[in-house]
């Protein structure tokens, strides 16, 4: 499965931290940020994840986070 998430994420040490916050909550998940993108995309990859849990988790920690349709 995978899922792409629009968020307003745009330095990289936030990108870090938050990807090392969701390989926690997600292991064996694959998890990137492009912030080069418009959107600074946020794709996440894996078998054993909810996207409204990656929502809340981004939003907790004080970002924007919803699915990309």
């Amino acid at each position: 499965m995978v899922e792409v998430f629009k968020t307003d994420v745009d330095q990289v040490e936030q990108a870090r931290r938050l990807v090392n916050l969701l390989m926690r909550h997600f292991p064996g998940s694959k998890v990137n940020f492009d912030l080069d993108d418009c959107d600074k995309i946020l794709r996440v990859e894996g078998i054993n994840f909810k996207a409204e849990k990656i929502v809340v988790l981004v939003k907790e920690k004080g970002f924007e986070c919803k699915v990309l349709e």
